[in-house]
Parts: C-alpha cells; structure tokens; sequence
C-alpha cells in the first residue's frame, strides 16, 4: 500500500493520477448544459449505499469512473449561467491551481515549524485584507473555516471584552435579517436564548438606528451589559448593508463592539465603483470576511479581522507539545495562537494565488458585474406584472414572488411559489432560492457568476411563471 503515498518515489503516478481527474472535471465542465441534472434523492442514494468500503477498487481510474456515476453526473455545477441559488461563486483558475498545491503539500497552519512560509503568506493576505478595510496599524486576524466560525470568534472576543462574570446580564443586537450564526453563537457562548435582541429594519431590510438607539439605552436602564452590536454589510436573503457610519456612533457612545459580518459584501473591498457601500467598516471592533463567497474563492476561504491584535488573546491557548509560551519570547509566529482551531488548511494560499495573478482589481470588477447585473434583474422584475420584487439591491440578491393575476389567496400564491422552485429544480434547467419575507414564501435570486445574463434571468423568470400557472391551473381543476 506504500505505493499509493505521495513521496519522491510515487511524484509520477501523481502527475498521471491527478491529470486524469482535471481531465475528467474539465470535460465536464466544457459539456455541462445545465446546472443540475434533477437527480432525486431516491434514484441516486441506492448507487452509493450499494458502493462497499471494504472492498476497494486499488485503481484511481476505476474510482474515478465510480465517481462519474455518484457524483459529477450528478453534481450541482455552480459556474453554469442559470445556477441563481445560493451564495455559492465560480471559482477563478488561479485559486483552483492554488488548491491543488495545498492539498499536495498538506501544510497545517496551526504552527510555524508545520508551515513556514504558508504562515507569512496568511499574515501577509491578513494585512492586505485589513488595509482595505481600514481597521489601523494594530489590526490583525486569521483565516477561518467560514463565515460562521469567524462571526463565533468575533463573539467570542466581544464577550470576553465585556469583562463582566454574569453572562446571563450580556447582550447581542443584531438586524431582524442577520445571519443565523449570530444566535446560534450566543447559544455556543452560554448566552442565553434571550441574549440577542433582534432589530427591526426598514424598507430597504437595513437596521434601523433609531431602534437599535432605543434598545441600546433599554438595556442600560435594565442594568444588562451591551456585548456587541452586529452590523450586517450583505445579508445573506437581500444583500442589504447596514448604516455602518451611524451603528459605529451608537456604538462609542455606549461603549458596545462593533462587529461587521461582511461575510458577503466583502466583495466591495476590492470594488472599482462602490466600495464607498461599505463606508463606516472602518471603524469595527471585528470584521468577518468570507473570500469564498465574493472573491470568487474555492470553500473555504474566509477570515476573522479585528482593529486590536491584543484582543485575539482570547483565543489563545498554550501547548507544551505544540504552541509553548517560550516560543512568544522567540518571536516564533504561530497562527494557532489566534485561531479556534488547531491543524488548518493554508486556504490562504488560494486568495494569494488569485491575488499574484489577477490583481484586486480583477476581483474587482468581476464582483462589480454582478452587481450591475442584479440591478439589471431588478429593472426586469420591476417592470414585469407577474412578479414582486422586495426592494432594490445593494449588492447581488433579488427577492421576489410569482403574483398570478385570478388568484388573491396568499396561501395559494405560496403554495404555487414553492411548487414552483420545486419543479425548476427537479427539471435541472436552472436553480433558484427561496426564503420568507414575513409570513409569506418568496424566491430568490443570489447572482455572483459574471457568465450570466440578463437575459438568463428572463428566461428563468419565464420558466418560473410557466410551473406556478401550471400548478394553478391543476390546483382549479382539483377544486372543480
């Protein structure tokens, strides 16, 4: 079995091993004419539960044409024009490249004698990153799994700042449309369900200052401890960005972390025409970035900033046989130091790939497309009576729902909405998704691939009417 280890003496069967997989995804990728092939759970879960583990195949050829079969049939291809879903990006080639090297090499990141280099590149992305935000010289951080572990860690760190023994006392203010990570860290914290007060926002799903203000000054006359206000700089369903000027006054003045989930809007640091959106960052106490999202990065690629490089202390735990005190006196740069977790991914190197080949501005002004295309999407929507479209958007996202002309009951308008989405995904012509504005069900369209059109989206649309009214007219002839 030591043939299969990679080594000096097996450098060839991986060049041939590893050539034979690009092969294969790249003809994939050349002949993929939609982005899903509407493969059901139950038609694909008999295949892979009839795979036995025990009995190896001892050819990666053999496996790959395995693979065929369990996966890249089948696979949803994000790059694909009419893939509209999720925050899922394309990912540029020089990041895939950088993936590839990483993986080979297998550095850990936790440590400076498992890394080296791979440490003063992180750092060198952690700088760069924090210099377009504007966080000051005594910012630093470090890469995450994603936006989730880097808004805990910013939690984290805010709670620890709080500087208070009762937690039941500390509190999180955060938009009525902010992620759910916000609460499911209070819960990992010891917080407490009522710890985060949700905010409501106004018409454009931004938080309003005026409540926040007023739940701020609530809870110092309750005697509670404000830990942190969560300023969204991208939701996750509308794309919408938080007045973060306005939330940085409120939190000076009650002495309250500031944390920007800018998970996805990172992307306007690096934008040609509208990095002024995320005027007022600056001036977070943390910062989460996720590069796989907006930056056009392979998952996972994502960092927690933070203006005060002494506050990453809270993260640090010192191992005799890893990380010992000895080595902070030595100078010795050890990421673990900063990070929740221990052995790490050098993620980082993707973002140093793309950046050393295209340049900021080509992230740049990718992401500057697909803002310019949902504002495009959103004039279609606008202007098309069979549709409405929550508000105008800020980065990529358009929310909206089918409104059939004969039929008023909300309920049934859901009910063809959600068939709707559900149809479109089992034909695998395009995917879109879905959420809930209120008590009502709406689609949803996330556009981050530069490849799609406007015209794409005015064929999904089209595709999305033609199911609802195929499910209202079989709904009529039922209730006939």
């Amino acid at each position: 079995m030591r043939s299969h280890l990679l080594n000096d003496t097996t450098a060839e069967q991986y060049r041939r091993s590893v050539t034979d997989g690009v092969e294969r995804v790249a003809a994939k990728l050349a002949t993929t004419e939609r982005p899903f092939t509407g493969v059901t759970v139950d038609a694909l879960a008999p295949a892979i539960d009839a795979i036995d583990l025990d009995e190896p195949l001892h050819d990666t050829a053999a496996v790959l044409d395995e693979l065929e079969d369990v996966y890249l049939r089948d696979a949803i291809y994000f790059h694909h024009p009419r893939y509209l879903a999720h925050l899922n990006c394309p990912v540029v080639i020089p990041a895939v490249l950088g993936e590839a090297v990483l993986s080979a090499v297998n550095s850990s990141l936790d440590t400076w004698d498992q890394s080296a280099g791979g440490t003063l590149i992180e750092r060198k992305l952690i700088d760069w990153t924090n210099e377009r935000i504007g966080l000051g010289p005594a910012a630093d951080g470090v890469f995450t799994s994603g936006g989730t572990q880097s808004n805990l860690q910013a939690l984290l760190l805010a709670r620890e700042e709080a500087k208070t023994d009762t937690l039941a006392k500390l509190r999180i203010f955060a938009s009525e449309v902010s992620h759910f990570s916000v609460k499911k860290s209070a819960k990992l914290l010891g917080l407490g369900q009522d710890a985060v007060v949700s905010i409501p926002v106004d018409h454009d799903k931004r938080m309003q200052t005026v409540a926040l203000a007023r739940e701020l000054e609530r809870c110092k006359q309750d005697g509670l401890v404000p830990m942190a206000v969560v300023a969204t700089a991208g939701t996750t369903d509308f794309g919408s960005i938080d007045p973060l000027p306005e939330i940085a006054e409120l939190c000076d003045q009650f002495g309250t972390w500031m944390h920007v989930d800018a998970a996805y809007g990172c992307g306007l640091l690096a934008s040609l025409k509208h990095r002024d959106r995320l005027n007022g960052i600056e001036r977070a106490d943390s910062v989460t970035v996720d590069y796989h999202k907006s930056f056009f990065q392979p998952v996972s690629s994502s960092a927690v900033l933070v203006r005060d490089a002494a506050t990453l202390r809270h993260a640090t735990y010192h191992a005799e046989y890893l990380n010992p005190r000895r080595m902070v006196e030595e100078r010795i740069p050890n990421q673990v130091d900063k990070s929740l977790q221990t052995t790490r991914r050098f993620d980082a190197l993707k973002l140093w790939m793309t950046l050393r080949t295209m340049g900021a501005d080509g992230i740049g002004q990718l992401f500057d497309e697909v803002c310019e295309l949902a504002r495009e999407g959103w004039k279609l929507l606008a202007g098309d009576p069979r549709f409405d479209v929550v508000v105008e958007p800020s980065l990529s996202t358009l929310v909206f729902r089918y409104i059939p002309a004969a039929v008023t009951d909300p309920a049934e308008i859901d009910r063809a909405n959600l068939y709707a989405r559900k149809a479109l995904f089992a034909s695998g012509d395009a995917i879109v998704a879905g959420t809930k504005v209120g008590a009502r069900h709406y689609l949803k369209f996330t556009l981050l691939n530069p490849e799609t059109q406007a015209s794409d989206i005015a064929a999904v649309l089209d595709l999305i009417a033609g199911h609802a009214e195929q499910y209202l007219g079989e709904s009529l002839d039922r209730a006939s």
